[in-house]
């Protein structure tokens, strides 16, 4: 069985997105439009939360131009947890999730297989696996850039007794974080 791994970029104060759920923060560092490939984890499955996948929708333009899905998606299937109803770019294996993780986690780690599993965001989608017991390791790339408010890293109270740093290294303008993470 594959990890499941939380892996996401950040600002300095802890923010993913802006307060309009706006990640243009994001490409105004140096390789923040254009993460060094090392850094994107080799994942079998995405899981994202609606917000994301409604950004990465509209960014890309997937749904006037499904051909794009694959340059980041490839043929991975992608869970997404809402509670409505979204569109699906032609040709893009999306599995909308409703309910907890802990009852999905049966499906995607099946899909999954050996693999892991990338928890592309949002941050509480990520906490949602972590209060589940089911999240094995964050990897955070901290730019050099601060919000005032939006969009928190991980809306959790996490103990350092939680949390054992594997990794700390420059990567460009970026500080790479990798911490494994302990079960209750």
């Amino acid at each position: 069985m594959g990890r499941i791994v939380y892996d996401t970029a950040t600002t300095m104060t802890g923010h993913l997105a802006d307060e309009a759920h706006s990640l243009a923060w994001l490409f105004e560092v140096p390789g923040g439009a254009e993460p060094d490939p090392s850094l994107l984890p080799e994942a079998a499955v995405l899981v994202e939360g609606s917000s994301t996948y409604e950004w990465v929708l509209r960014e890309s333009d997937l749904l006037a131009h499904p051909a794009r899905w694959a340059e980041f998606h490839g043929d991975r299937p992608v869970f997404v947890f809402t509670t409505r109803e979204l569109p699906v770019p032609a040709g893009a294996d999306v599995r909308f999730v409703r309910g907890d993780v802990a009852e999905a986690l049966p499906a995607i780690r099946a899909a999954a297989g050996e693999g892991d599993v990338w928890v592309v965001g949002g941050g509480d989608l990520a906490g949602q696996f972590l209060d589940a017991g089911a999240l094995d390791r964050i990897a955070i790339s901290v730019a050099p850039a601060a919000l005032p408010g939006g969009a928190p890293l991980l809306p959790r109270r996490v103990g350092a007794d939680r949390l054992r740093l594997m990794e700390a290294r420059a990567a460009g303008q970026f500080a790479r974080l990798v911490y494994e993470v302990r079960p209750a």
